[in-house]
């Protein structure tokens, strides 16, 4: 095959191997796989209405437009396909082509002569300016330029052709023999399915300018919506290197390949198959207009706002700026609105640590509207919603979510980690099998469910008490995401009582966070450095702490952040000895976590308010103490059912040995045992480390 098209078309362009002109400027040319399809086309004209069923007649034209379209495939994958939609005509077609494969080559010309009669008549079978009827003209056009040398090449390919097939087609059969039944529901499966597989693509030679552009569509179609069924990134690039080893000014190749590079996390590919495709798309004067507006610059302005995402993909948050600021100086030099909009977008996603982001995010949406975009103002919508009342996307089955088949795992991942955080492990489970399925790990959003997956197996083995497995979890979570590798390698050093090692983990991690402006994390990192603080018994030390991370939870809107901060306030009032105070607090943050919260930060709530209202009974009258204490103890009942839901057997023991405590004031023996013997199973099974039990959060 590839001897076929060099000799017919590009030796007299290549020195030593190097193609100088571009070969896409010939529209097609004739290949044995062509030479069969018009055998198929010449037979379906032949045949009558009444020996071809209408719905064989229906399946053969939706076959038609990918055969024509499609790269060349093998003569036994092609007769599969026919025989699917008609097994009469099949039949037809194999024995015209082996009637032609092992006769002459005057067979040859003489069915290309034939073939101009599909357009004579008062009637044609063909019109002239169909899909087929084009098709049918260019083969002509691209046999009549040939001379008898080539000729003969692509007959004699046509013969290899024809060998190859019959070979693969006895193999076929004797494989059918041996297991009819398996043979027959892949032949369901595969019902008129001419999608490119890797087996399938044959690009030995260069693909004409149609099949390349409908191989590259099909493949940006399939990682965009089906990334499945696209080709791996290995053999995705081996094609597209193909392609442009014949045509490098190809600038859709260059950006398939950039597209292919970001699934496998090239950073450098992936940069410089960007920069080619720009480049190649002025060079090749894709865009015929010149003046600045429409031409050159069009493609400067998108480049540059192209490469601002890339960077963002990748991390490299000041070079986005740098790019995206170039790409919005250009679109207002263009008066380019709609290249604007998008320039506010990324401009939201880059700016959602600074205190202006909510305005920005407002105006994306308005400016969305106005200009007719409506991808940008649906994406932005759940934002704005998240920020006026974040609770609200914590709610929802998550079952039921992860049936709904989306092109992005991000709404599915979250769906998993509310499962998990409401202690539905199962329904967590099931999210990400159908995330496993739907993203394998090869693909290019893998990473998401991966690190969701790894951080569920994390909190429930920290909850069960599990260190040493958190603590092996670990090194999974900073391959697919180092800062948060970082935070949760300090938790859990902080959870075994090596408390300058947290420490000076996550003095680093807030430097860094603080620098990249990852806003969230900053607050997640100052309450642990809290907690640490309260644990090494200095409350006082931990409360600028607590303020600090409260007043960032304010100026950003993270009112969930703000409600966690505030239990921790009142904690620290608590250990200060000033309980009264800490439970008026408490009524300030309780609500929106017990209404949207994780179930873990609602038993820690209600186990707060149990502490708070004992410490405050300590000085009421014997008949008042007693009630507060019996409230207290409802209290802890309701927060060990919470932690009960999550498998978080070291809070339960703290809960179980406060209540012991409290029965035993109240001189309710057999319950006071009950809980005692409770506790001294979890305390067995779970060592205290050495940090006092009723310091706990």
């Amino acid at each position: 095959m590839a001897s076929v098209h060099e000799s017919l078309y590009f030796n007299p362009m290549m020195t030593n191997g190097v193609v100088h002109a571009n070969v896409f400027g010939i529209k097609d040319w004739v290949t044995p796989y062509k030479i069969a399809v018009l055998v198929l086309l010449n037979e379906m004209g032949r045949t009558g209405e009444g020996a071809v069923s209408l719905m064989e007649r229906r399946r053969l034209n939706q076959l038609l437009l990918p055969l024509l379209q499609g790269p060349d495939i093998t003569l036994s994958k092609l007769y599969k396909l026919i025989e699917e939609s008609c097994p009469q005509l099949a039949n037809s077609v194999q024995i015209r082509i082996k009637l032609m494969a092992e006769g002459e080559l005057k067979d040859m010309e003489q069915f290309f002569d034939d073939l101009s009669d599909s357009f004579s008549g008062t009637e044609p079978e063909v019109h002239k300016t169909s899909v087929v009827g084009l098709f049918l003209r260019h083969m002509i056009l691209a046999y009549s330029k040939l001379s008898f040398s080539q000729v003969f090449k692509l007959y004699t390919a046509l013969q290899q052709y024809f060998q190859n097939g019959e070979k693969k087609t006895v193999e076929d059969a004797d494989m059918e023999l041996t297991n009819r039944e398996e043979s027959e529901r892949k032949m369901e499966k595969e019902e008129l399915d001419v999608s490119i597989r890797e087996e399938e693509v044959s690009c030995s030679g260069p693909l004409s300018q149609k099949q390349a552009e409908y191989f590259l569509s099909q493949q940006a179609s399939l990682l965009k919506n089906d990334e499945t069924k696209a080709l791996t990134p290995a053999s995705l690039q081996k094609e597209l290197n193909n392609l442009l080893k014949f045509n490098p000014d190809f600038a859709e190749a260059h950006y398939l390949s950039y597209l292919n590079n970001l699934r496998v996390q090239d950073v450098f590919s992936s940069t410089h198959s960007l920069l080619h495709y720009f480049d190649r798309l002025i060079l090749t004067g894709a865009e015929s207009k010149s003046n600045g507006e429409e031409g050159y610059g069009r493609s400067l302005r998108y480049a540059a706002l192209n490469l601002a995402a890339l960077h963002c993909r990748f991390g490299h948050y000041q070079q986005a700026e740098l790019a995206l600021q170039e790409a919005i100086r250009i679109a207002q030099e263009s008066n380019d609105h709609v290249c604007l909009q998008h320039c506010l977008s990324w401009l939201y996603v880059l700016g959602q640590k600074r205190s202006d982001s909510y305005v920005l995010l407002e105006h994306s949406v308005k400016k969305a509207v106005h200009f007719g975009l409506p991808h940008h103002g649906t994406a932005a919508s759940p934002d704005v919603a998240e920020h006026e009342q974040p609770g609200v996307r914590e709610c929802g089955c998550a079952a039921e979510q992860h049936r709904v088949v989306c092109r992005r795992p991000l709404p599915s991942c979250r769906a998993a980690r509310r499962a998990g955080r409401q202690g539905c492990f199962a329904a967590a489970s099931e999210v990400l099998k159908h995330l496993k399925e739907r993203f394998p790990p090869n693909s290019q959003h893998a990473q998401l469910w991966m690190l969701c997956d790894q951080k569920i197996q994390f909190d429930r083995a920290m909850n069960d008490g599990k260190y040493h497995l958190a603590d092996s979890l670990v090194t999974g979570i900073t391959a697919l995401n180092s800062i948060e590798g970082v935070y949760r390698k300090a938790i859990v050093l902080q959870a075994q009582n090596q408390m300058s090692e947290a420490h000076k983990l996550l003095q680093k991690l807030l430097v860094h966070c603080q620098k990249i402006r990852n806003t969230e994390m900053v607050i997640s990192v100052l309450l642990s450095v809290a907690e640490l603080y309260w644990r090494s018994s200095s409350p006082t030390i931990a409360l600028p702490v607590l303020l600090q991370a409260l007043a960032l939870s304010k100026e950003y809107r993270l009112q969930y952040l703000a409600s966690e901060t505030v239990l921790n306030l009142a904690f620290a009032q608590l250990i200060l000895g000033i309980p009264e105070q800490a439970l008026s607090l408490l009524h300030m943050a309780i609500e929106p976590i017990l209404a949207d919260g994780a179930v873990l930060d609602k038993g820690r709530a209600m186990f707060l308010v149990a502490k708070c209202q004992v410490a405050s009974a300590a000085s009421y009258d014997p008949l008042k103490k007693a009630e507060a204490l019996e409230a207290a103890i409802e209290n802890l009942n309701e927060a060990k059912n919470y932690f009960a839901k999550v498998d978080c057997k070291e809070q339960i023991r703290d809960v179980v040995y406060f209540q012991a405590r409290l029965y035993h004031t109240l001189g309710k023996t057999q319950e006071r045992n009950q809980c005692a013997m409770l506790f001294r199973q979890l305390h067995q099974e779970l060592p205290s480390h050495g940090v006092p039990l009723i310091n706990h959060l």
